[in-house]
Order: structure tokens, then sequence, then C-alpha cells
């Protein structure tokens, strides 16, 4: 199996078995339901931020695409832990807003330095 689809599959159960567990906690009374939304949503943006940093190692390098994946990679992973830290800490009102609005920040830079870039190079031809 290739590595970047186990790494997606381990995440993706990695965040069920983590929803379930919390929501076994919430019925046993341990966790409120703030709590079990925080750590889930927590998760998450952890699995941005993961997918932020593996951008950059799996595009072709050519030198203006790595530059893009580059970019992105590190708008995403930070745009990620924004989210995550957002719904960790801050009010649930507020994180939505933070970090939903530090998501759209990270594809936004990506997507404006990636036409950025793609103009350079039809100028330069």
């Amino acid at each position: 199996m290739n590595r970047d689809v186990a790494g997606s599959i381990a995440w993706g159960g990695g965040i069920v078995v983590l929803a379930l567990a919390a929501t076994g906690a919430r019925q046993l009374g341990w966790l409120d339901e703030d709590a079990v939304i925080r750590i889930v949503v927590g998760a998450i943006g952890l699995m941005i931020a993961w997918y932020g940093n593996r951008m950059p190692k799996v595009v072709v390098p050519v030198a203006w695409y790595g530059k893009a994946a580059r970019v992105g990679g590190w708008s995403m992973f930070l745009s990620g832990l924004v989210y995550a830290a957002a719904w960790i800490f801050a009010p649930i009102p507020v994180a939505v807003v933070v970090g939903c609005g530090a998501v759209a920040a990270g594809v936004l830079v990506t997507v404006g330095y990636s036409l950025s870039l793609r103009a350079k190079a039809k100028a330069a031809t």
C-alpha cells in the first residue's frame, strides 16, 4: 500500500476512533458535549496541519511547482494549527469564525501565490 494512502487511512480511522471514544466518555459522564466537539474538531485541525506539511513532499519537483507546494504547505500547515487551537481553546462561536477563517486564508494564500507564479511563467515565455 502507498505510504500516503496508509497515512490517510490512519488519520481517518484515528479520528473515527477518537470520536467514538469521546462519545463513549460523554455517555459515561466523563466529558460534556462541548469537550467532545473540541476534541474531534481539534483533531481535524491537526489533520489539516499534517496534510499541509506533507504537501511539498508529494508534488513534482519542478522549480515553480516546488515553490507553490512550499507556500501551500506552510499556509495549510499554519492554518491547520490555528484551526485546531481555536477549537481547543476558544469559545465555540469564536472557534467557528477563527477556525474557518484560518483555513480559508490558507487556501487563498495558496491559490493566490500559485496564480502569481503562473502569471510569471507566462510572462517569461
